[in-house]
């Protein structure tokens, strides 16, 4: 198992609602990054919002990144879940099973992202290649 660290910026993030009541709304967030670290490469994700009337949210969602992690280069997807408590977003991925291409056909794993208000997250994910 290797442990993966690093970051990501944001290229863009489209949010667009598509319920609101009573203060509540559902949204739908289209969000492109650049992954640096142990893990390189490019990102898109698309999110699933439900926000309470003070501005918490939690989320669900997918992220594909298409790069390169320990040397090897491939696509992953990372099914997410996580909450927004007005200032900080923090979520936990998994490797979405059978997810992976190219060198990276076999990856597994894990972990926790964090991201402050702004443009950059972090990332920690434990990884298993397939010949490890």
């Amino acid at each position: 198992m290797r442990s993966m660290k690093g970051s990501f910026e944001l290229s863009s993030w489209n949010e667009n609602a598509y319920e609101e009541r009573d203060g509540r709304r559902l949204t739908r967030a289209s969000v492109s990054q650049r992954f640096e670290g142990d893990i390189a490469g490019d990102g898109a994700a698309e999110w699933l919002m439900a926000y309470q009337t003070d501005g918490r949210a939690r989320f669900v969602g997918f992220q594909v990144v298409d790069g390169e992690v320990a040397g090897r280069r491939g696509t992953l997807v990372l099914e997410t879940a996580g909450e927004f408590d007005g200032r900080v977003a923090r979520w936990d991925a998994i490797v979405l099973p059978g997810s992976s291409t190219g060198e990276l056909t076999d990856l597994e794993g894990a972990g926790k992202f964090e991201a402050p208000h702004g443009s950059t997250a972090f990332y920690e994910l434990d990884v298993t290649l397939g010949d490890e």
